[in-house]
Parts: C-alpha cells; structure tokens; sequence
C-alpha cells in the first residue's frame, strides 16, 4: 500500500494549526500556575534524558484517554480549563500531532514547544533527571 501522505505533511499541516512556542517562551513560564507542560515521550526516553521541571507525564499513546473525561483512563490533570497545556516530546513532531488531536477533541488551551525537548537542553533550559522527578512527584514523608 503507498501512503499517501507522508508525517512531514501531517506534522506540517498539525504545525500551521496549533500554537507554538520557543524554549525561551515556556522556560519564562514555567512557574505560572497556569501553565502545565506536558511531556509526552516514553517512559525510556525520560529515564535516559531527563525532563522539564514540573512538567507531568502523558505517554504519547495514552494522551487522548487521558484527557477525556469519559475514558476509564481519565486524568483529572487535565481537567483544569484555566490551564494552558503546552506539550513537547524529543524534536517537536510528535507534540505537534498531539497538540493538533487534543483541539480536534475540542481543547482550545493546548500548544507544543517547538524543537522539543532536544530544544530544551540544547538551549540550556532546566532539566531534572527521572530520580528527581519521581521524588518530587512522591516525596517520602
């Protein structure tokens, strides 16, 4: 069977449709309580690279039954309408498809970064290792 579209296209059409953000922008906001970043790469990649500080974690194959409320697999996180969810991955395709599902689902507060995380630390952004990020998650009482 040939395709007939290409990713390039879909992460190029996903791109003109859904509100991109630069490293240097999301850094700024990270401590705005309005913000939620959300990275949604595997669990592997998290453990061998780190993440944003703050960020939750909605593995790409789980994010559209994550946010829905009418999913078994609902997250309340995702709930939150005063909140912007601006999503990233490793290079910023995958957020950008996912971006673009998430407001053909009907959110409007969604965006992605652009580049991903690879973006992230080629820039200098602030990273936490998978060790922090549990803790902080789960910290021991």
């Amino acid at each position: 069977m040939a395709i007939t579209k290409g990713f390039k296209a879909l992460v190029d059409e996903a791109m003109a449709q859904v509100t991109t953000y630069s490293v240097e922008q999301v850094a700024a906001r990270l401590s705005d309580p309005k913000v939620q970043v959300v990275d949604i790469r595997d669990v592997r990649e998290l453990e061998r690279e780190g993440t944003v500080p703050g960020c939750f974690n909605a593995p790409r194959g789980m994010l559209e039954f994550w946010v829905d409320p009418a999913s078994p697999y609902y997250k309340p996180v995702f709930g939150d309408e005063s909140k912007e969810f601006i999503l990233f991955c490793g290079a910023g395709w995958r957020s950008a498809l996912a971006a673009k599902a998430l407001q053909d689902m009907g959110m409007t507060n969604v965006a992605h970064i652009d580049g991903g995380f690879t973006a992230w630390v080629k820039q200098g952004a602030p990273v936490e290792t998978m060790e922090q990020h549990k803790a902080r998650r789960h910290p021991k009482t």
